[in-house]
């Protein structure tokens, strides 16, 4: 019955990632047991895709490992759920430099600078709510302190970025804010 109700293709990702946390376990190594998606994500003029950008958790949702942020494609000219790792070539328009982590008991803490904007620090927030673990990336937008919801890229043809235009939530009062950045 249950293989009824879940696609072949999840099963074999759930049997996957089993396996995989039961070698590792077995031969000692720390597995992130848990990730946020998605914290903030990059769109473009060019199409609908976008870039993701998570954190992967232990158990007590603190930052697993020296490197715990990951970014990936979410292929959305594809369909809602297709998604790709950055290529090495992409690195430098949207990964980010190695992230400082702060662990504290049960949460932590991660400061990130994304190569697109390297003179703005993104602080990663960790914390659990009702037995979910939630991360929420803090920076200045137009000099208020906001949570980062999206970063939104003009390209310029045939090749460089116009401009940014960041979008986020004040922290104070909630309202929207947008900043737009350019060289």
């Amino acid at each position: 019955m249950l293989r009824r109700l879940l696609p072949s293709s999840f099963l074999v990702v759930l049997a996957a990632t089993f396996l995989l946390a039961t070698v590792a376990q077995a031969s000692g190594v720390a597995v992130a047991t848990r990730a946020v998606q998605s914290i903030f994500f990059i769109a473009k003029s060019e199409n609908k895709n976008q870039v993701h950008y998570g954190i992967r958790l232990d158990e007590a949702c603190s930052p697993a490992g020296e490197s715990p942020m990951f970014a990936y494609w979410r292929m959305l000219e594809r369909g809602p759920f297709a998604t790709e790792p950055l290529l090495p070539r992409e690195v430098p328009a949207y990964g980010f430099a190695k992230p400082h982590v702060q662990r504290d008991g049960a949460a932590g803490h991660v400061i990130v600078t994304l190569n697109a904007l390297p003179k703005r620090s993104i602080d990663i927030d960790l914390a659990t709510h009702h037995g979910t673990c939630t991360a929420t990336a803090r920076t200045a937008i137009s000099g208020v302190p906001a949570s980062l919801i999206s970063v939104f890229a003009q390209l310029r043809w045939p090749l460089g970025v116009d401009y940014l235009v960041l979008t986020g939530r004040a922290i104070a009062d909630g309202r929207i804010l947008r900043e737009r950045v350019s060289d």
